[in-house]
């Protein structure tokens, strides 16, 4: 809810400056990814997984309060948004861990399928409710903050009443032998952390690519805030079904072929317009979704088991680091090139480093064959 009326309540209901709400935004996203670490080494000192995440979920909650009664001040606004931002660092890793520590090894793509879906359904009818609550009540932001705390704080109460705890870890991974970069120890995970960061590094944001639809296709601007709820929905349909395909046939190809989808989206968008642009619309989002359902959860199911029980929330949110910095690179790095040579160029060098990048995690990742749900796990 927040999310989406956020820029609109900084910029024109309070006269922030776009380029200082970039800043603020951009500062504090750079910030979470070292919030993350910390926060899924502190998970697993001692098996606090839903603790800490628990304490995350809450952060953010309140964040909104904190928006609530900054009015217009800037500094209170920035504190809002960095307890925010820490909230959503501190908090992803422990989840996943949670997510990976509750269900059987061979149906972890299925588990962060559906746990993907749900979270995607919170993005679509998160906007629909913050708009019409704006819409009922003549644009009162006040109304946005108060209904999106309610709601934060009821899914950290049926996390703190219904979310089993996890139990502390075993001898083989006691609490003070953990190290926040210990899961480098692992080969397999090394690999996989490498490929992620190199296929990051040639991603190219989401906002680029409906921009460069609007443009390239002349798309009314009042209809620019549905490209994202396009895609969101195909990633929403995929998400369970990309999960399932992921424990059948193994992770390591539904995560390759999720970056060839990506690809045939650079693809779609270097064809020279003309006739109808749903014709290019459509079928971009469609492989937009295909890109996040195949590769989103799917990473963690592969990653997941090349962890111990005692250092998976620290491990996950090293790789998660990782690729979030990689992609900020990948991003930075295509608006030079389309500010100095223009899209069509920037798109071209982004197609062919993906293509490299592609050949490279092809050799990097590891075989991971499906576990045996047969196997007794600990």
């Amino acid at each position: 809810m927040v999310t989406a009326v956020l820029p609109l309540y900084l910029v024109v209901g309070l006269g922030l400056s776009p380029l200082q709400f970039g800043f603020l935004d951009g500062l504090f996203n750079s910030a979470a990814a070292v919030v993350r670490l910390l926060g899924g080494h502190a998970a697993d000192r001692g098996g606090r997984h839903k603790r800490v995440a628990g304490l995350g979920y809450a952060l953010s909650a309140c964040s909104r309060l904190g928006l609530l009664l900054a009015g217009g001040a800037t500094g209170q606004i920035a504190t809002a948004l960095a307890v925010d931002r820490v909230g959503k660092g501190i908090r992803t890793a422990p989840r996943d861990a949670l997510i990976t520590l509750s269900s059987p090894p061979h149906l972890l793509g299925r588990a962060f399928g559906v746990h993907r879906a749900m979270d995607t359904t919170g993005a679509l009818l998160g906007p629909l409710a913050a708009f019409a609550l704006l819409w009922a009540t003549a644009d009162a932001y006040d109304a946005v903050f108060v209904v999106s705390f309610c709601t934060g704080l009821l899914g950290v109460l049926l996390l703190v009443l219904y979310v089993p705890a996890r139990a502390a870890p075993t001898e083989s991974s006691t609490p003070h032998r953990i190290k926040p970069l210990g899961a480098l120890r692992s080969a397999a995970f090394r690999r996989i952390l490498c490929a992620a960061a190199l296929l990051g590094a040639a991603t190219v944001g989401d906002s680029f690519v409906y921009l460069l639809l609007q443009r390239g296709l002349d798309i009314p601007v009042g209809w620019f805030p549905l490209l994202p709820l396009g895609s969101a929905a195909a990633y929403l349909l995929l998400a369970v079904p990309a999960g399932r395909i992921a424990d059948r046939v193994g992770r390591r190809l539904p995560f390759l072929y999720g970056h060839v989808a990506l690809l045939g989206v650079y693809a779609l968008l270097l064809i020279p317009a003309g006739g109808p642009a749903l014709v290019i619309v459509v079928p971009v989002l469609i492989l937009l979704g295909v890109f996040y359902a195949a590769t989103d959860g799917v990473l963690m199911a592969l990653a997941a088991p090349s962890l111990p029980d005692g250092g998976r929330a620290g491990g996950l949110a090293l790789l998660q680091t990782a690729q979030a910095l990689a992609r900020l690179l990948g991003t930075a790095g295509f608006g030079a090139a389309w500010t100095v040579w223009g899209p069509g160029p920037a798109l071209w060098m982004a197609a062919v480093a993906l293509l490299v990048s592609l050949a490279g995690s092809w050799a990097l990742l590891p075989g991971t064959p499906t576990p045996d749900p047969e196997r007794p796990t600990a």
